[in-house]
């Protein structure tokens, strides 16, 4: 299944290869998510209430780490 996804990397991944991910839109509009330097390897699926949950809490700074 996850040969058929269009995979996308965030534009703050830059060109060095770094620590990235890849994203990619299900059809039932969950997420699936895997690292960019192991597209073979596993694959991370969300439905799509749990990533729009994951969403809220980037934006509203819950999941921020406090030092």
């Amino acid at each position: 299944m996850t040969d058929k996804l269009t995979w996308v990397k965030s534009s703050h991944s830059g060109g060095s290869g770094g620590n990235c991910v890849e994203v990619a839109a299900l059809p039932d509009g969950g997420r699936a998510v895997r690292d960019s330097k192991n597209a073979g390897g596993p694959v991370l699926v969300f439905t799509r209430g749990a990533w729009d949950a994951f969403l809220r809490g980037v934006r509203d700074g819950s999941l921020d780490l406090t030092s």
